[in-house]
């Protein structure tokens, strides 16, 4: 069998996005990649986050929120970016990984705006599900856009 190809989704806080990238990944690419996620400046996963994936059963309730820093020097395959910030930051990696950058939008910010809990959580709702796109295009949504 294949050995897995290792894949890190990278934004700025590992609390929403990257998040449900990695669980998205594991649930419906694990016989391809061995998904990771982290971020360039981490902070506790997004209650919202955990309650979006959950609603379509995935519990990322038990993720914890790493500094891309703390993966030391691990390989990965592919490093995919999810958010400006964190293209812009993204550390160094060999020459062999294949950086890919995919924006979405940043679920918290939006909600920023909203007036109730439930405008709120359709803008989780928008990404879990743009994200899951995302993911069940693989591998050949890692090609150059």
């Amino acid at each position: 069998m294949a050995e897995k190809a290792k894949i890190l989704f990278l934004c700025t806080g590992n609390s929403c996005r990257s998040q449900m990238a990695e669980a998205w990944t594991r649930r419906l690419q694990g016989e391809q990649f061995e998904a990771y996620s982290a971020g360039v400046q981490p902070k506790a996963i997004d209650p919202r986050a955990i309650k979006a994936m959950a609603e379509v059963g995935l519990d990322i309730s038990g993720q914890k929120s790493r500094d891309v820093d703390a993966l030391g020097n691990m390989e990965f395959d592919y490093v995919v970016t999810l958010c400006d910030n964190a293209r812009e930051s993204c550390p160094y990696f060999p020459a062999k990984t294949k950086l890919i950058h995919r924006g979405f939008d940043d679920p918290p910010r939006v909600a920023e705006w909203v007036v109730n809990e439930e405008e709120a959580m359709a803008s989780y709702r928008r990404v879990r599900d743009e994200i899951k796109a995302f993911v069940e295009s693989l591998p050949e949504g890692l090609m150059p856009e």
